[in-house]
C-alpha cells in the first residue's frame, strides 16, 4: 500500500510548504503587493495593473484565496479582495522561526 509522503512531515511543515506553493508565481507576489499597498482592491483594478488576461488573474486570485492568503467578498457584481492579515502574520512568524538560525558551512 502506498504511503502519502506528506504524512511523514509535521502539520507546520506541510502548511508552510502549501503557503510557499501559493507564493511560487511572480504574478501572485505582485497581486499581494498590490493588495498590501491599496489595502482593498477590486478585481478589475488588479487586472489593469498586471500584464495578464482577466481569466489568468482570476485563477491566481483563486489560488491565493484557497491558500488563505487573501479574503474575497462579493460587492455587487464584483469581488473585493484584501490580504488576510491573520494568516499573513502567522506565515511571517513561521518563516522568521524557520530561518532564525542559519548555520551554513
Amino acid at each position: 500500500m502506498a504511503v502519502n509522503k506528506k504524512e511523514l512531515f509535521s502539520l507546520n511543515e506541510t502548511e508552510l510548504a502549501e503557503f510557499a506553493k501559493a507564493l511560487s508565481h511572480p504574478a501572485r507576489i505582485k497581486i499581494l503587493k498590490i493588495l498590501n499597498e491599496k489595502n482593498v482592491c477590486i478585481t478589475g483594478e488588479i487586472v489593469e495593473l498586471l500584464p495578464l488576461a482577466q481569466s489568468t488573474v482570476s485563477q491566481h486570485l483563486k489560488e491565493l484565496k484557497n491558500a488563505g492568503l487573501i479574503i474575497g467578498e462579493v460587492e455587487g457584481p464584483k469581488m473585493c479582495y484584501c490580504i488576510n492579515a491573520k494568516v499573513m502574520n502567522r506565515l511571517k512568524e513561521e518563516f522568521i522561526k524557520l530561518f532564525s538560525k542559519i548555520n551554513c558551512c
